[in-house]
């Protein structure tokens, strides 16, 4: 063992002690973290106008705090982009994390000096977990790669402007410097398949042990390593140990990555966003990720069902339970108030807190009421992938509200990286997954409103080539799983086989 590996170990235990004080006492924890949120904004716009000097508890915050989206906060944001000082958090951001929205065009979400350690903190602790519960830090002596945005920044009146990844990537500690890949330079390449190939020309002479990135972009970055070497990637990294990903599910995935890789890697899931660092996996055979309590963030939950109800209610963390549906709310350092960041979680446990992401409040697909949700599609499409050995490369799904013929369907379109001779198979084996899962759709099935879904199988490298069109290629861009309209279907049906 390394000198490294023996001090990271060591490292790892004192963080794990640290993180275990928070983690057994959970409500007192958020309790303190409101309470600070309140006082240390009590004088800023947003304080004022929400009279945080009167907030004594969370029924008070409630009272004054109404739940709110990017557009919500749009007045207060726009001030702060203007170069204005106390507006969401004391003083001026450090940076504004710029994001692709939806409906909202570029979003640019505060980052302030409170804020920023815990972005860094939870990526670092999530690793030091790993090695705490496995004893494995040999991955420490090789080299890192962590496929990620431009880390180049502009200026917005006097505030730093990037993409998230590209902020983190200027905190990367100095002890971590020497390992990390790929260069500044590449690092900085706009064009996502020049940067691609780019990192592969760094890494191919390189002994790497961690790989990090959105699978969708880390699965592009391994088939071309695969075309140029003809080899598997265990045999082009023999020290590749540990694979680290966030902004999607993995399990889709995992059969492609296994066959490129050519084994099994130990992998941690991470959960950050723009808006703060959530969770992270801290136990290898467990399927939730730990929830970050103590880093300047105090949590909401609203059941994804009740959502959209006139005065749905708040919940606090005393208050939730495993397996049912939550819109996640979250009050932060950075100035983020009661703020729906649009995600589903489910609880997997709450003795300690553990979460799963399920979805997107907004992407769902309810044509005819059925309310399918992206957990739902993800489990029934891995559960007969598995059955019928089908390799995916890519899939997203959308309502057929109008068919030339026949009753409506939920259309599939899949890119396939090992194709199935029959595609009617594992289409009535995924319908029938997802009708074990959703009882909506089962009733919509069995009383003839629906016909079971289809599968438009896409040309290889279809998915890519539109999210190319749509100027979304690689970095923190995703593609979403299910739409409740035909914007992006009726995009995709040009890559259709």
């Amino acid at each position: 063992m390394s000198i490294k590996a023996f001090v990271a170990k060591i490292f790892a235990k004192i963080v794990e002690q640290k993180v275990q004080k928070w983690v057994q006492n959970p409500l007192d924890t958020q309790e303190k973290v409101l309470k600070h949120l309140i006082e240390t904004a009590k004088k800023t716009d947003f304080g004022k106008d929400h009279n945080f000097k009167n907030i004594k508890s969370h029924a008070d915050f409630v009272t004054n705090v109404p739940v709110r989206d990017y557009e919500g906060l749009r007045t207060y944001i726009d001030k702060m982009v203007a170069g204005n000082h106390d507006v969401l958090w004391p003083n001026k951001p450090l940076y504004f994390a710029k994001t692709s929205g939806t409906t909202s065009g570029s979003k640019y979400i505060p980052i302030t000096k409170e804020s920023m350690p815990t972005h860094t903190l939870a990526a670092r602790n999530a690793i030091l977990s790993y090695i705490a519960e496995t004893g494995n830090a040999d991955f420490v002596d090789y080299k890192m790669i962590f496929l990620q945005g431009s880390p180049e920044l502009t200026d917005k009146n006097g505030v730093q402007l990037g993409r998230l990844s590209g902020i983190v990537a200027h905190y990367v500690p100095k002890y971590l410097q020497k390992n990390r890949m790929p260069s500044w330079e590449t690092n900085c390449i706009d064009d996502w398949e020049k940067k691609v190939e780019a990192i592969i020309d760094e890494t191919l002479p390189e002994s790497m042990g961690i790989i990090s990135g959105i699978p969708p972009w880390v699965q592009m970055y391994f088939e071309r390593l695969v075309k140029r070497t003809g080899k598997q990637i265990k045999d082009v990294f023999p020290n590749f140990q540990l694979f680290i990903y966030g902004g999607v599910n993995y399990e889709p995935y995992r059969p492609v990555f296994e066959n490129l890789i050519g084994k099994k890697i130990p992998s941690i899931e991470l959960y950050p966003a723009s808006e703060g660092f959530f969770a992270y996996q801290d136990k290898q055979d467990n399927e939730g990720m730990l929830l970050q309590l103590s880093s300047g963030i105090f949590y909401e939950f609203i059941k994804a069902d009740e959502f959209f109800d006139e005065k749905p209610e708040r919940l606090t963390l005393k208050d939730v339970k495993i397996n049912i549906n939550y819109v996640m709310l979250i009050s932060t350092t950075a100035g983020l108030w009661a703020y729906n960041i649009g995600d589903t979680i489910q609880f997997t446990e709450t003795g300690p807190y553990r979460i799963k992401v399920s979805g997107r409040i907004k992407h769902f697909i309810s044509a005819f009421g059925e309310h399918v949700i992206g957990k739902e599609v993800e489990e029934s499409l891995q559960k007969a992938i598995s059955e019928e050995n089908v390799l995916i490369h890519e899939f997203t799904v959308a309502p057929q509200i109008s068919p030339s013929e026949g009753l409506p369907y939920h259309e599939w379109f899949i890119e396939f990286s090992k194709k199935t001779d029959n595609t009617e198979i594992l289409a009535k084996k995924i319908d029938l997954f997802l009708q074990e899962q959703n009882t909506y759709y089962k009733d919509l099935i069995t009383g003839k409103i629906l016909q079971p879904l289809k599968i438009t199988p896409v040309v290889c490298g279809g998915f890519t080539d539109y999210m190319k069109s749509k100027g979304k290629l690689g970095g923190q861009n995703k593609l979403p799983r299910l739409s409740n309209d035909r914007k992006i279907a009726d995009q995709l049906a040009a890559y259709k086989i």
